[in-house]
């Protein structure tokens, strides 16, 4: 079973390869989805859930959201492609959040990057 959250923050950003006006420094509202895979826990706190939204929403704040929100992005990410972006926030996330298996990447509403754990291959559960 899977359970997503969603989370907003803002931030700029510039392409220093793209031949185009995300050359320019500007900014979007990104939307990322966290997505946790697990068994239903069997007892504590979480019973019967795969992991309290709670506890998902404390360690994406602190490992994401408030290091990235109202930053200028290429001062932490280099190359910060949506693309890297998401992979970024991954190595951050992965230690943190058991289960952790997709995040999606919004940088405009129409435009996304995806990873998923099975981009990591057969050995990455």
């Amino acid at each position: 079973m899977q359970i997503r959250k969603h989370f907003r923050f803002e931030a700029a950003h510039v392409l220093p390869y793209h031949l185009g006006k995300c050359a320019r420094v500007h900014g979007h509202s990104y939307r990322l989805e966290v997505a946790v895979r697990g068994p239903l826990q069997s007892d504590g706190p979480a019973r019967g859930m795969i992991e309290d939204f709670d506890t998902i929403k404390s360690v994406v704040r602190t490992h994401v959201v408030d290091v990235l929100d109202h930053q200028h992005l290429n001062e932490i990410i280099e190359n910060p492609t949506a693309e890297h972006i998401v992979m970024w926030a991954w190595r951050a996330l992965e230690p943190h959040l058991r289960g952790l298996d997709e995040l999606v990447l919004w940088e405009t509403a129409n435009s996304c990057a995806v990873l998923r754990a099975s981009d990591f291959g057969p050995t990455a559960r």
